[in-house]
């Protein structure tokens, strides 16, 4: 029952597999891996194409750390909808009515999800095997490599499940599932791609599987109990929680809306009338859209970012002061899995209630309604970043050779703002071009990754490829300037020669410079600096045509 008689298993499944995308997508993944093995392959002198066991190995790495990123990537997308795609469908407790036990929808739900996640993983063995043929690979690598795959595959699955079980929106699921799994993400491959054969054969034939079937027995307990006594079913007036009920039972963080931070990103409710010439639609999403589902996700981002901030805050600006600019990545990353949660159902939302049209025919121009779900999410995203900026700065008070560099503060925090309108604006464009508010947070953060991490990863991948001085420093990094990781971490953090904490003496190579001109030579973080506000802008006329466009068809549906 639970695999051959599965209905839920069987609907989704048809419904996956059987659409023509996923065949193309498919086609274009093993293409991609194809031409990525055949460009990597280093020419001979006689044409032909020769493989040092070397060049193997890097080729392997970047296999099993691609499909790592993948997994980490699309489990979650693929799952934190599992359950409340049914609530957002209102067809949550018709399946919880049904004679299925919730073993059963539990392992539908999650073997749906992860299916087509698994048929792309083994579409690449074949381009595998090509690293163990040309030598200086074990079987046993290989093979362990698609064991932790696998684990983390369901590890990242089961988690979003749970998700999506305690969650009634989806984005809400999807953001809180990024924050649990980039933390094992990392850890996972740290311990797993170690120097230290011994360990990493250890970590990955003895640790994880054992520890990936305990946590998987208790979600496994956590979701069957939550779908068996389900809190959040029927239709009492739960389309809006109740706050002051909510915190009678929230557990660590509480938002009070009357104090300072909390104000900034969750200003009180308006018990007054509005002021002359305030944007009603400002108002709207400020003070009661953005948290009508409770705060229960803002509280579990806080908690869990700014638990991870502290051992960063001491490895990465107490200890390695050097090292500041990987802090700031940390917080970049934050940004992107955050930012588009409060930007890419700004439209579609309003589309989904069907209040889409009751907007359109308000006195309101396009130009106004589109500012204000700008500022709304841009103030909510770039708050709850800032935050992280905290141990930031008290590293550059208390810490002598970080003072020494102050102006590199500056740049971090207006890298970090400038990201924040990216990522704000582009969810926003995603938001005005799609329908349904799953496909704009997908297509959101696909087009962040190519903006913000696919530079980085093709600027090492050339790096490993390039035989002779076609590919210099420069150029490498002229690849990354739309990329805020390669901004931040080209920030100069010391020159010459500077003693560290411990008094040892380090030496800091200058910063890369790209040659714009013949006379013009610009770092990689002023660049960025310069081009995101004008193509944020851009981001943004987008979204305005959009808008306006249906706004047009809707005066001409009238």
């Amino acid at each position: 029952m639970f695999l051959r008689d599965n209905p839920v298993l069987t609907r989704e499944l048809l419904v996956t597999l059987r659409s023509p995308r996923a065949f193309v997508l498919q086609l274009l993944y093993v293409s991609a891996l194809g031409a990525l093995v055949y460009f990597y392959w280093p020419a001979g002198e006689d044409g032909t194409r020769h493989v040092s066991p070397g060049v193997a190995r890097r080729l392997f790495d970047i296999f099993f750390l691609g499909q790592f990123f993948l997994v980490s990537l699309m489990a979650p997308t693929f799952a934190a909808g599992s359950i409340t795609g049914e609530k957002e469908r209102k067809t949550y407790e018709m399946l919880l009515a049904s004679p299925l036990r919730p073993g059963t929808i539990l392992v539908g739900k999650l073997l749906s999800s992860l299916s087509y996640l698994v048929i792309l993983i083994l579409s690449s063995l074949p381009l595998m095997m090509l690293c163990y043929l040309l030598g200086g690979l074990l079987l046993s690598e290989i093979t362990r490599s698609y064991l932790v795959l696998i684990l983390a595959a369901g590890t990242f699955g089961l988690l979003s499940v749970a998700c999506s079980s305690y969650f009634r929106r989806t984005s809400s699921a999807l953001v809180v599932s990024y924050l649990v799994t980039l933390p094992l993400s990392l850890l996972c491959v740290a311990l797993t791609r170690t120097e230290d054969v011994v360990i990493r054969d250890f970590v990955s034939i003895a640790i994880l599987p054992p520890w990936c079937l305990a946590l998987w027995t208790v979600l496994e307990i956590l979701i069957n109990r939550r779908l068996l006594h389900p809190p959040d079913v029927g239709s009492e007036g739960k389309d809006v929680v109740d706050e002051e009920e909510e915190m009678k039972y929230a557990i660590g963080v509480v938002i009070d809306r009357d104090l300072f931070p909390d104000k900034l990103f969750a200003p009180a409710k308006r018990v007054d009338l509005m002021p002359d010439g305030a944007n009603p639609v400002l108002e709207k999403e400020l003070r009661s859209e953005i948290f009508s589902q409770g705060t229960l996700m803002l509280r579990v981002v806080i908690q869990v970012s700014m638990l991870l901030s502290i051992p960063l805050m001491a490895g990465l600006l107490f200890l390695w002061s050097d090292r500041a600019p990987y802090y700031v990545a940390y917080v970049l990353t934050f940004n992107l899995l955050v930012g588009p949660v409060f930007s890419s159902g700004s439209i579609t939302q309003e589309r989904e209630r069907q209040t889409l049209a009751l907007l359109l025919t308000t006195l309101l121009t396009p130009g106004r309604i589109i500012l204000a779900k700008l500022v709304a999410a841009l103030r909510v995203s770039t708050v709850l970043t800032f935050l992280l900026t905290e141990q930031l700065l008290l590293a550059y008070i208390l810490l002598q050779e970080l003072r020494y560099r102050f102006w590199t503060l500056l740049v971090f925090l207006l890298i970090i703002a400038t990201t924040c309108l990216a990522t704000s604006s582009v969810g926003l464009m995603c938001s005005a071009l799609v329908r349904r508010t799953s496909t704009a947070m997908i297509l959101t953060y696909l087009t962040l990754l190519v903006l913000f991490v696919l530079p980085m990863g093709l600027s090492w991948y050339l790096e490993g490829i390039s035989q002779d001085q076609s590919f210099t420093p420069g150029r490498l990094a002229a690849i990354t300037v739309t990329s805020p990781f390669s901004a931040a971490l080209s920030v100069p953090m010391h020159t010459g020669r500077i003693e560290n904490w411990t008094g040892h003496s380090l030496h800091v190579p200058p910063p890369v410079l790209i040659q714009l001109t013949r006379n013009l030579a610009l770092p990689v973080w002023a660049i960025f600096l310069a081009i995101y506000p004008p193509l944020s802008l851009v981001f943004v006329g987008i979204s305005y045509l959009a808008f306006r466009w249906r706004w047009w068809k809707a005066g001409d549906s009238g």
